[in-house]
């Protein structure tokens, strides 16, 4: 299991301050989502890498249109050079078959996931939304993923084990709203601790507040890591 932290921060300078502050932790991976991204570019990527060569950029876009859009946008992804990105799930096969045709043509490309259902969605909200169940449709969405030839998903940890049993055990799963030790859950519904995250197999857990917010965020990480 890998870590995952979110630069979730208000500015470009606290993201790096908190990049700073864990640079001696190597094989980490962040996640650089909308915020961060639209506010900073290409040039932030960039600084993550300066900071530690050794860290891995996950992109976190969630990629949504028309096929051929969304395979246009995906190969200017790869050519950030980022190590993974996502796409939804829910934007079909055809979709996401069609990203994956066009990252085929390149010399080298990153990971790819799917988001199945969201981790702030409770499973009345989803139902809301898709009028179907959600770890049901969590499940379909991911074998939709692995026959498209996706490296993975992004789901809850309660969905991760069902999901892999369901397609392969090297079908990557990725799981945001990370609690580790049982902190707050704010905005997320279907939160999880390492425990449960390992229980169900998951391959990356994804943390942000309970790093972030601590008065000492290398600290955190490192009993973390003990912890996987």
């Amino acid at each position: 299991m890998k870590l995952c932290i979110a630069l979730d921060l208000p500015s470009s300078e606290q993201n790096l301050q908190l990049l700073n502050s864990i640079k001696e932790h190597n094989g980490l991976w962040i996640k650089v989502g909308f915020r961060t991204y639209i506010r900073d570019g290409k040039k932030f990527l960039r600084q993550i890498k300066e900071i530690n060569p050794d860290f891995k950029i996950f992109l976190d876009l969630k990629l949504y249109d028309i096929p051929n859009t969304m395979a246009d946008a995906a190969e200017e992804i790869a050519n950030l050079g980022v190590d993974m990105f996502n796409i939804h799930a829910s934007s079909g096969k055809v979709a996401m078959q069609t990203v994956m045709g066009r990252l085929a043509k390149l010399p080298k490309r990153p990971l790819v996931l799917a988001v199945t259902a969201l981790t702030s969605f409770s499973s009345e909200g989803f139902k809301e939304v898709y009028n179907k169940d959600l770890a049901d449709t969590a499940t379909q969405f991911a074998k939709d993923a692995y026959n498209s030839g996706l490296d993975g998903v992004v789901c809850s940890a309660f969905e991760s084990l069902d999901i892999k049993n369901s397609t392969s055990k090297d079908f990557l799963t990725l799981t945001p709203g990370i609690r580790p030790f049982g902190e707050d859950a704010n905005d997320q519904q279907r939160v999880a601790t390492i425990d449960i995250a390992k229980d169900n197999l998951v391959d990356y857990i994804v943390v942000g507040r309970p790093i972030y917010k601590s008065d000492n965020p290398s600290a955190k990480v490192k009993q973390i890591l003990e912890k996987l």
